[in-house]
């Protein structure tokens, strides 16, 4: 019986060629994403993620609004979730916002666009506009 060790090659010497392959496609990956102006779009929603005082100073005014609870019935809080899958243009040095996120009433649900300054760290609104989807038999602006 032979009783010799079997000596295997280690981690790189095997896999190499994988990780080398692999590593120059995510560089080019972050590369395509860098130049394309994806990454200005990503600082936005980072930014409008953060700054909640934004949309929940805007639902204030909307749940404030007789003929939008009457249409949208009990609107639910704005969660993280609905403002990354809206979408958030910041300009003028983060200072002017244009914004829409989903909203989801008892009764139906709506789009919440938004446009407003920041003038002494306070959000300003110019026009806060409601798209009302579902029901639709409820379908207005």
């Amino acid at each position: 019986m032979n009783n010799e060790l079997i000596e295997q090659k280690n981690w790189w010497k095997r896999n190499w060629k994988w990780f080398v392959s692999l590593s120059g496609i995510v560089l080019i990956i972050i590369s395509v994403f860098i130049s394309s102006g994806m990454g200005g779009i990503g600082a936005d929603l980072a930014q409008a993620y953060s700054d909640t005082e934004l949309y929940e100073n805007a639902l204030d005014k909307v749940k404030s609004n007789q003929k939008v609870t009457e249409l949208l019935g009990k609107i639910e809080p704005i969660d993280k979730l609905a403002i990354l899958e809206g979408t958030v243009q910041f300009s003028k040095n983060n200072q002017t916002v244009n914004s829409t996120i989903r909203l989801k009433g008892t009764k139906g649900k709506a789009k919440m666009d938004i446009q407003a300054d920041r003038i002494d760290n306070e959000w300003k609104y110019k026009k806060i506009n409601i798209r009302i989807k579902s029901p639709p038999e409820k379908n207005r602006r």
